[in-house]
């Protein structure tokens, strides 16, 4: 077992490398409005079933961060597996801002947030904001879903982040069984 002092636990690229080892799914984060704006998120994930309750954490330093501070109210887009380069434009802080970002792909605004949700998409879940927290360099926002719907039969699969590389799962699936 490796042991670290408290200078590798401040190093970021280590923090990176070792939260890379847990796959998680990727997701635009949007907001609409008069300046609608949309991020690729990875640290998104449900909270609670009771009252239902997501949460996405965004970098101070972000521009949705103001934007979704401001809005109230928020969109998600659960990415498919052959959405990677949606996944890479939304991530690219190069593209275009404001209403041109949404021309690169079919969108249609929330019916209960206004807010983007892009085509293709595996799922998406509209939300009001409902609290947010500090997190350190990120804020974590919390949303109580007031819309969803998933887009598949129960096959579909959903894009996937891991070791720093989008990825596919492959073989087959195992059901989980619950009682």
């Amino acid at each position: 077992m490796t042991t670290f002092g408290t200078d590798e636990l401040a190093d970021p690229v280590l923090m990176r490398r070792v939260c890379g080892t847990f796959a998680t799914g990727v997701t635009v984060v949007s907001v609409g409005g008069d300046e609608p704006h949309a991020m690729t998120a990875n640290s998104f994930s449900a909270v609670s079933l009771d009252p239902p309750l997501v949460l996405v954490c965004v970098g101070r330093d972000a521009l949705m961060h103001q934007a979704l501070s401001r809005a109230g109210a928020f969109g998600v887009s659960v990415l498919a597996a052959d959405q990677e380069a949606v996944a890479r434009y939304y991530a690219d802080r190069r593209r275009p801002l404001g209403q041109e970002q949404f021309e690169f792909t079919e969108w249609r605004p929330g019916a209960r947030t206004a807010a983007p949700l892009l085509g293709g998409a595996a799922a998406h879940i509209e939300c009001e904001l409902w609290r947010s927290y500090d997190g350190g360099d990120h804020t974590i926002f919390l949303g109580r879903p007031c819309g969803m719907r998933r887009y598949d039969d129960g096959d579909g699969e959903a894009l996937v982040f891991l070791g720093g590389r989008f990825r596919r799962l492959e073989g087959a699936p195992s059901a989980v069984v619950t009682s």
